[in-house]
């Protein structure tokens, strides 16, 4: 949450559904033809069901297997895509009502991949979500090369490209329709995911988009990073490209595709070599929990100096500590409440360390060592900054001369 308020940083991607695998679903029944559809399951036999099927998230009660097929035959025949063989391209429609998703089954591969299209279509209360299966083993269709774009149709996956932009700081209030009212100011919207808990649960505060034109990304960012929206301020930035197989801060041999839950690396937006850029940031290093008793701190301080020494000189190194040290001060009726000291420790920087180079080389060189380690059982998220680097709080005041003495040293006792 800190890297996301900074916009400092590029982000991962937004959760991707888990979606449940096609074979042996438990209590459901095998999927059933829908009637007058002619070929029945069984036309081709050599076809992969898997590449034949589609998951369909977040359905309705009113969804049923009739409507949903004849919904998915006739847009299909509208837009005139898919594959010309004869008959409807539904064959079978599956729902889980408990669970609010659906499969669908298609005649060919082909129809299923044209399908894909409609991720985002609005039908009956809401849009589609439609996603592969996730046992398929198909050839996917490169992302930026889909095989039509819908008109009016905003999809609910929004791929990892140079034109994914993150938003962050939205009220949880408000739902898909009011954030995308206030996106499409600028433009159509191309994608557009909401990230909600559990996929359908309360937002989290921020989502992906995409526009159809990528010329006005900029001026969106532009207009919408740091306006003010409710009693919060919006975060808008590019989001990262996705993290590969030997990315720098990149645990080897973990399937990270596999286990999305798995965080990545925060890397830095932008090229973070040469310049003046001599100040190293780092989150998730320290917790206010660890800067309260003196002694701990000094330690702290020491073995965090003493480390970032080993890639060049330290000018100065500041670690923000919180506004009180006794916790058992923090009740109602004694001064700030614990919401309002931890707003305030958060507008001082608690929670970040800041160390700022003689020479800007070294700071470029402890970040690419010190981004994605562990600390203390955390990974660092690092970025450099350059002393007129627009921060908050500003990097003048974190740097501001102290009268009292040094931190203090832990005794030899």
């Amino acid at each position: 949450m800190q890297a996301k308020q900074t916009g400092l940083f590029n982000l991962p991607g937004a959760n991707r559904t888990q979606i449940p695998p096609i074979l042996g679903i438990a209590g459901l029944p095998p999927p059933m033809p829908v009637q007058t559809f002619g070929m029945g399951i069984g036309a081709n036999p050599n076809l992969s069901r898997q590449s034949r099927r589609l998951y369909i998230g977040s359905i309705t009660p009113e969804v049923n297997e009739q409507n949903l097929a004849e919904f998915f035959n006739q847009k299909m025949a509208e837009m005139n895509i898919g594959t010309s063989t004869p008959g409807p391209p539904v064959l079978a429609v599956q729902c889980n009502y408990e669970k609010n998703y659906a499969f669908v089954e298609f005649r060919s591969a082909e129809d299923a991949t044209s399908a894909m299209a409609f991720d985002g279509i609005i039908f009956i209360n809401g849009p589609l979500k439609i996603r592969r299966p996730k046992d398929y083993g198909g050839a996917e269709i490169p992302a930026a090369a889909p095989v039509v774009h819908v008109p009016g149709v905003v999809s609910t996956n929004v791929p990892d490209s140079i034109n994914k932009v993150f938003v962050g700081g939205l009220p949880t209030y408000l739902s898909e329709e009011n954030v995308m009212e206030l996106l499409k100011s600028f433009g159509e919207l191309k994608a557009f995911n909401l990230v909600r808990e559990n996929g359908n649960g309360a937002s989290k505060g921020f989502a992906f988009f995409e526009y159809v034109d990528v010329s006005v990304t900029d001026t969106a960012i532009q207009a919408l990073n740091g306006m003010e929206l409710g009693d919060r301020y919006l975060v808008v930035q590019r989001a990262s490209v996705g993290a590969k197989p030997g990315t720098p801060g990149m645990i080897p041999n973990l399937p990270y595709d596999q286990f999305p839950e798995i965080p990545r690396p925060i890397m830095p937006a932008g090229e973070t070599t040469g310049g003046d850029a001599r100040i190293l940031l780092m989150l998730n290093m320290v917790t206010p929990e660890d800067l309260i008793d003196d002694e701990e701190y000094g330690d702290l301080f020491e073995d965090i100096k003493e480390e970032c020494s080993n890639f060049g000189a330290v000018e100065d190194l500041r670690i923000p500590r919180p506004v009180k040290k006794d916790k058992s001060k923090w009740t109602p009726g004694e001064g700030l409440d614990p919401q309002a000291v931890a707003r305030i420790d958060e507008a001082a920087g608690v929670g970040r360390v800041y160390v700022k180079y003689v020479e800007s080389i070294s700071a470029s060189t402890a970040l690419k060592s010190l981004a994605g380690r562990s600390f203390a059982g955390r990974s660092i998220i690092a970025t450099l900054l350059s002393e007129d680097s627009q921060t908050t709080p500003p990097l003048n005041i974190i740097f501001a001369p102290q009268p009292e003495a040094p931190p203090p040293l832990p005794s030899d006792s």
